[in-house]
């Protein structure tokens, strides 16, 4: 009240913590407000509130494990958000800030369907609760707006703590749910790797969602996954107990079946169930081995120093692939660089969809290859490519194909998709394959080797900008800003939600600032910044204690650092042509007299 009517950055004055004392049978809790917007329009403020273990009065058992206290913890910041919209916090009377939301706006990161480590909401090894929020400061002609702030911060915020994040006041049950699907699922993807499988999915999960744009479940019409008898089996969850479902197998598995019977569906569950999914989500039973990425062409990226011969020969003028550079990947050489990349940081499986493939990449059938002679066509088809990556390197895939038969040439497993329902056709497509042969010819030319390790130059990765030593902002999910650069992220369908990309943007500019003893390789800067992640927690990579970050895996981190355009790598040549622009560079900047 002090401040009222002041200068709006007079609020400045209250960063700081506060005790709010116990009420009732409710224990008090610390708020710290950590950063003050300058003025309305500005990013809002930045605000924490903490409860001690007796004042969140949380059961035990729901955050004796890691694997539950992070299930529980995207369970509270999904009451703490919604509740915070259903108290009607937008009081500005239509003054629209930086937070998008109106002055007066209390906001928190939304989880998706996917539990992932976050910020927004930290449960302690003891008990305590840590919840992140901002708050968007209101204002009266840009002036503070001292009555309609206490209320905001003294009846509100108590209000959304005391209804969100108590025991007292929560579904038990339901946080239980969350902790225990949580933990499930953990306990799944174990034993998946254990029995060398690349993916499971439950009996009775519910796969289509809603819409491309809306990631819950589908409601009408969707059927429920049953799983064909020759690829059941069944897993034990610790609470769910024994599960049926479907293993998909380690080598070569071709998803195959009619436009709109759900094979692309069930290979996006596959792609994400590289994460848990919240309880009712329909797929928090479906997981998959930890490194299986998805691949597909993207015309236009950037790629540097990328070894594709084994899929794309010399070019056409002499270009070598052993080194492939180019700020304009076209989409063959683009989907050979997203393999031999996923490879280069441990994928163990590789997903990838005819329908965002490049066709001449994928395959290149008798007529083409009696048209086209061998010594005019670069590139060696991933037909007949794809055993190999699992004979020789360890990797499986696992493919859609709605047009190409030649690839039941080289499938150990095909499930054929009709009416969203599974079957195994492996010995009908066997049977087919027999019966009609394509009279291809294997171009593979020379063995496949796993990818050389590239080193980074250091100088080639900056994320100043203007007089900022180091700038990361994101754009949704959809792109990254690393100092001046702009980074394309759209096509990277692993990256799930905003804080996701904001955490990997984050990290991006820990490794552009580093310092490094060593030239180390792409893998050893991405595996640093995720051992420190995963030592110490996402606060690593943002002292500013934001709500906004959550858990990524290494494979997304090295796809963003792989798509900067400015990236190069060290071969010798490369260090020699950089220090010959920079000698240019000095030798066309004028002397300037001293006293000047």
């Amino acid at each position: 009240m002090r401040l009222d009517g002041k200068p709006y950055p007079w609020y400045s004055d209250l960063v700081g913590r506060f005790a709010f004392p116990a009420r009732g049978d409710l224990a008090g809790f610390m708020l710290h407000i950590d950063a003050v917007q300058p003025d309305p329009f500005a990013p809002p403020s930045r605000v924490r509130v903490r409860l001690t273990p007796r004042a969140a009065g949380l059961p035990e058992h729901l955050w004796s494990s890691p694997a539950r206290r992070i299930g529980l913890g995207a369970w509270l910041a999904r009451r703490f958000a919604l509740t915070a919209r259903a108290r009607a916090q937008y009081r500005g009377g239509g003054r629209v800030g930086a937070s998008g939301g109106p002055s007066g706006a209390i906001l928190m990161a939304l989880p998706g369907q996917q539990v992932l480590p976050q910020t927004a909401v930290f449960v302690g090894e003891d008990g305590g609760i840590e919840a992140r929020f901002t708050v968007a400061l209101p204002d009266e002609a840009r002036r503070v707006a001292g009555r309609r702030a206490e209320a905001l911060l003294l009846e509100d915020v108590p209000a959304i703590v005391d209804a969100a994040l108590r025991g007292a006041n929560a579904d038990l049950d339901a946080a239980w749910q969350a902790a225990a699907t949580n933990e499930d699922a953990e306990a799944l993807r174990a034993a998946v790797v254990a029995r060398g499988l690349v993916a499971f999915i439950a009996d009775g999960s519910i796969l289509p969602r809603r819409s491309g744009a809306d990631d819950r479940p589908l409601q009408e019409g969707a059927v429920p996954f049953e799983a064909p008898e020759a690829l059941s089996v069944s897993l034990d969850a610790p609470h769910a107990g024994p599960l049926r479902g479907m293993a998909v197998p380690a080598g070569v598995t071709l998803i195959v079946g009619g436009a709109f019977h759900g094979k692309s569906t069930l290979l996006r569950t596959i792609a994400l169930g590289v994460y848990n999914h919240r309880p009712g989500d329909g797929r928090e039973r479906c997981v998959t081995v930890p490194d299986a990425v998805s691949v597909r062409a993207e015309d236009g990226r950037a790629v540097a120093g990328v070894d594709i011969a084994a899929f794309i020969g010399a070019l056409p003028g002499g270009g070598d692939t052993h080194r492939f550079t180019t700020p304009n990947a076209s989409g063959a050489t683009s989907q050979a660089a997203a393999i031999v990349e996923a490879i280069e940081m441990g994928a163990t499986a590789l997903l990838v969809d005819e329908d965002t493939a490049a066709t001449n990449f994928m395959i290149r059938d008798r007529r083409m290859q009696a048209l086209v002679p061998d010594d005019l066509e670069p590139v060696t088809p991933f037909v007949d490519r794809v055993r190999e990556l699992h004979r020789e390197l360890g990797v499986s895939c696992v493919l859609v194909a709605g047009g190409s038969g030649d690839y039941l040439d080289v499938a150990d497993t095909v499930i054929a998709m009709r009416h969203w329902i599974p079957t195994d056709a492996t010995a009908e497509a066997e049977e087919v394959a027999r019966a009609l042969p394509t009279g291809r010819a294997n171009e593979a030319a020379g063995p496949l080797a796993a990818p050389s390790p590239r080193h980074p130059l250091a100088d080639s990765m900056d994320a100043r900008r203007g007089r900022h030593p180091r700038s990361a902002r994101v754009r949704g999910r959809a792109a990254i800003e690393l100092g001046s650069q702009t980074i394309d992220i759209a096509t990277l369908s692993q990256i799930v939600s905003t804080p996701q990309a904001r955490a990997i943007a984050e990290a991006l500019a820990v490794i552009a600032t580093g310092e490094h003893e060593k030239r180390p390789t792409v893998r050893e800067l991405v595996d640093d910044v995720a051992a420190r992640v995963a030592a110490r927690g996402l606060d690593e990579l943002d002292e500013r204690l934001t709500g906004e970050l959550a858990g990524f895996r290494r494979h997304e981190l090295a796809a963003a650092l792989n798509r900067l355009r400015s990236l190069a790598i060290d071969d010798g040549s490369a260090r020699a042509e950089r220090r010959e622009e920079r000698e240019t560079d000095d030798e066309a900047v004028e002397p300037v007299d001293a006293e000047t």
